[in-house]
């Protein structure tokens, strides 16, 4: 049950542009917002643990509440910006008040990771707070003058690519870094 509900909320957040360019007919905004809700308390006991969690859940739920009492469907379009501004602000604090996000993710997989690497760490949270200030711009942009058919475009596809290329762009690096003696 644990990795379900572990799961749940990354699989509602890919899916959620295409739920919502599908649903906004047929489900009502309140009901969006009650299972939204419903699954950020599911996740809460594990996001609770990690760093600015307590703001992401208070933040979401507050979003989820404001949601379901105005039932204005034109704010279901604001969950992705929403979501890159709280993890522009968990990255960027991250940086003031450290460790680096990045660092931290390191360390999981890796505890005693090399002095080295911490000056890189810190270098790829920096990049992945300004791709959380570009998707949030980006993403607000379209929710406030674009056709609900190009912001599902680039919430549910192109910003996921851009995540994917950075992904994959730093694990490329970070493989011929280890390799450069």
């Amino acid at each position: 049950m644990r990795k379900l509900t572990t799961l749940l909320l990354p699989v509602i957040a890919l899916l959620y542009p295409f739920l919502v360019y599908f649903g906004m007919e047929h489900v009502s905004t309140p009901l969006f917002a009650l299972v939204l809700g419903a699954i950020w308390l599911i996740r809460a006991p594990s996001l609770l643990k990690q760093p600015g969690g307590r703001w992401m859940i208070a933040a979401a739920l507050a979003y989820c509440a404001l949601l379901a009492i105005s039932g204005d469907t034109a704010m279901l379009r604001w969950y992705p910006t929403l979501i890159s501004a709280l993890l522009l602000f968990v990255f960027g604090i991250s940086l003031k008040y450290g460790p680096p996000m990045v660092e931290r993710i390191a360390r999981v997989g890796e505890p005693e990771l090399p002095p080295e690497a911490i000056p890189y760490t810190r270098k790829v949270t920096w990049v992945w707070v300004g791709f959380f200030m570009f998707n949030g711009l980006v993403s607000a942009v379209l929710t406030l003058w674009a056709p609900l058919g190009w912001w599902t475009l680039y919430n549910g596809l192109i910003a996921y690519f851009i995540m994917g290329t950075l992904f994959g762009g730093e694990w490329v690096l970070r493989r011929r870094l280890r390799a450069t003696p």
